[in-house]
């Protein structure tokens, strides 16, 4: 990623290992901002907002924590994460998580039963116990004890007994562990208005934003599950026109569904299909909904990219091979190439990945430019986010019209209680839109020419 001869020319190459492990530290931990969005199709953003101050008071046992709007996102609330916290006391009993389960805890979920891998062997439903990551996957399902590699995600109350958690009767559901210290303080959002609240990475959101759908149009959200851009756009459609959203996995169109209906939107349609076909070169006969579509069939595309998720945060081990890292690239391809073919002339398309490699960022627009020349870059609204990254060989204006979030961008300095009662909102707002997690967008206009 950052041994790239062009920008090791640029950095130097010092400058770009110590860039490479700034930016590995940074995606250790979780943002420090938790972002919701908020069904502006249900209620005013203020409105929301003080239901949700109320709602983390309640958690957060009168502790002040502010709950800001943003100024050029106005869909979006941020909610400051406390910590890392340090000074917790570690119990004797210990219940022992997988890195997914762990990650979510981290960025302030409880812990559910699937997620438990090992707990001790004397443990108790009500007993105080600490939880730990199994970062590494070596943890044997119903170990007693793990000496391993593991990382303190802080304490909770133990729901259910080691007996009933691995019971012969198969996997329960439900909560294992009710956190109460966190090694990071951030709002659980379980039932907490579930319609009028999206939780979503900064970075998720711009990208609708810039996509601008109008009412009366047609969207295609081409790898659109578990939904969040894809209900993002119909509500900033004010849920007239239609979306479009498809993906080939089906338990995940459930999912999209599932969100549409939860926050109200009609406009939607779901589909399960490969992107990768979507492209019909004849009309059918019957005239069924659905995909595969004729080539400009489409207003405006948002391809967010299958990928490499190396700017997913927080993400202690990868376990992705460089053979699987490389296999993006050519997937990305067809479905972009798939894109180019169903939008109309004069639509927009936005491509946009959550990874940090230039092979599937800078790399693809310099491709696609290459491929296309009937694609232009076009400038980003609202341009959040810095510039792309040189190493792909854009000249300087063409990486100013990309927009990559660097999470190394911004000191990792934890927020602490006390130094968010003397921080500026401006000074937040600054700091929220930098350390989020690693993304990237690119947009494009598509001429007349054949």
């Amino acid at each position: 990623l950052f041994f790239h001869f062009q920008l090791i020319t640029a950095l130097g190459t010092q400058e770009a290992e110590s860039k490479y492990q700034s930016l590995l530290s940074h995606l250790s931990h979780p943002p420090g901002f938790t972002t919701v969005r908020v069904n502006t199709h249900l209620a005013p953003v203020k409105d929301v907002k003080k239901l949700l101050f109320e709602e983390i008071q309640k958690q957060f046992k009168g502790l002040c924590v502010p709950v800001l709007e943003h100024p050029k996102l106005q869909d979006i609330l941020l909610i400051p994460v406390i910590g890392p916290r340090r000074d917790l006391k570690k119990h004797a009993s210990e219940v022992i998580v997988g890195a997914h389960c762990g990650y979510a805890v981290l960025r302030g979920a409880h812990v559910y039963v699937p997620g438990i891998i090992s707990t001790s062997r004397f443990m108790k439903a009500g007993d105080l116990v600490s939880v730990y990551s199994d970062i590494e996957g070596k943890c044997k399902r119903g170990a007693k004890e793990f000496e391993g590699v593991k990382v303190f995600l802080g304490n909770g109350i133990s729901e259910l007994s080691r007996s009933e958690i691995f019971s012969s009767s198969g996997p329960l559901n439900g909560m294992g562990v009710r956190m109460i210290e966190p090694v990071y303080l951030s709002p659980s959002f379980d039932n907490v208005l579930p319609s009028h609240l999206f939780l979503q990475n900064l970075p998720s959101v711009v990208v609708s934003h810039i996509l601008n759908p109008q009412p009366g149009e047609t969207i295609l959200d081409m790898c659109a599950a578990p939904g969040g851009k894809t209900t993002h756009l119909a509500t900033l459609m004010h849920d007239q026109g239609e979306v479009i959203a498809m993906d080939k996995i089906a338990n995940k169109v459930k999912k999209i569904k599932h969100n549409a209906e939860l926050l109200q939107l009609n406009c939607i349609k779901a589909f399960c299909y490969d992107g990768t076909k979507a492209l019909s070169v004849e009309k059918r006969e019957n005239e069924q909904e659905g995909p595969p579509f004729l080539p400009e069939s489409f207003d405006r595309i948002l391809l967010d990219a299958p990928c490499s998720g190396m700017g997913q945060r927080p993400n202690m081990a990868y376990s992705s091979t460089l053979k699987e890292v490389t296999s993006y690239q050519p997937l990305q391809r067809k479905l972009f190439t798939v894109a180019v073919k169903l939008l109309k002339p004069g639509g927009v398309l936005v491509y946009s990945t959550c990874t940090i490699t230039l092979s599937e960022n800078e790399e693809q627009v310099a491709w696609a430019l290459k491929t296309f020349p009937c694609l232009q870059l076009q400038p980003q609204e609202p341009h959040i986010g810095g510039e792309g990254m040189r190493g792909a060989g854009l000249s300087l204006d063409q990486l100013k019209l990309l927009q990559r979030f660097d999470p190394s961008a911004v000191t990792l300095q934890g927020i602490n209680i006390n130094s968010l009662q003397d921080s500026r909102e401006e000074d937040l707002i600054s700091l929220a839109n930098k350390d989020c997690i690693g993304f990237f967008i690119a947009k494009f206009i598509k001429s007349n020419c054949k």
